[in-house]
């Protein structure tokens, strides 16, 4: 199993992310995905109405940065209200493909207040990349984002820019 105190402990430890939630969000997805040598990407979504907006993300950029409940991997996480893990998207007709080379993907919910806020998406190009222990490290990881973020003022209304990547940010 990856090592969820990590990257608790470097979540905990995240001075500016204290009163910023894309701070904290970088924080996590470049830990997850140091975490996770399988991963080609790693990135979080945050939910605002009926749709899941891109917030940080580390690999290639992605044309997904708005993407409706219900659609795709991510849309259906939060239509369903429960995680997904997905061996082969080839096999999912209502995939949004990221990269041509995606195979596998896992989606994680985060939840603060009893709500969910937003999703861990990792997308890997191996077949069945993502096993029973990668989902309990990263719902340890969402556990732990989602009490962090009670503790975060939310942002004071969705503005459109351009999400960050740990690679330009």
């Amino acid at each position: 199993m990856p090592d969820a105190a990590k990257v608790l402990a470097a979540l905990s430890a995240c001075v500016q992310c204290q009163d910023d939630r894309e701070a904290l969000a970088l924080r996590a997805v470049t830990e997850v995905h140091a975490a996770l040598p399988q991963a080609n990407w790693t990135g979080i979504y945050w939910l605002d109405g009926d749709a899941l907006h891109l917030g940080p993300y580390y690999g290639p950029p992605t044309e997904h940065v708005r993407i409706p409940v219900g659609t795709g991997v991510c849309g259906t996480a939060v239509a369903e209200g429960k995680d997904q893990v997905v061996a082969d998207v080839r096999t999912r007709e209502n995939y949004l493909a990221c990269s041509v080379s995606t195979r596998s993907e896992i989606v994680v919910l985060i939840r603060s207040h009893g709500k969910i806020q937003g999703q861990i998406d990792v997308d890997s190009d191996q077949v069945n990349a993502f096993s029973p222990d990668d989902l309990g490290f990263l719902r340890m990881v969402a556990g732990a984002l989602g009490s962090l973020l009670e503790l975060v003022p939310p942002p004071p209304t969705r503005r459109e820019a351009e999400p960050r990547n740990s690679t330009n940010a």
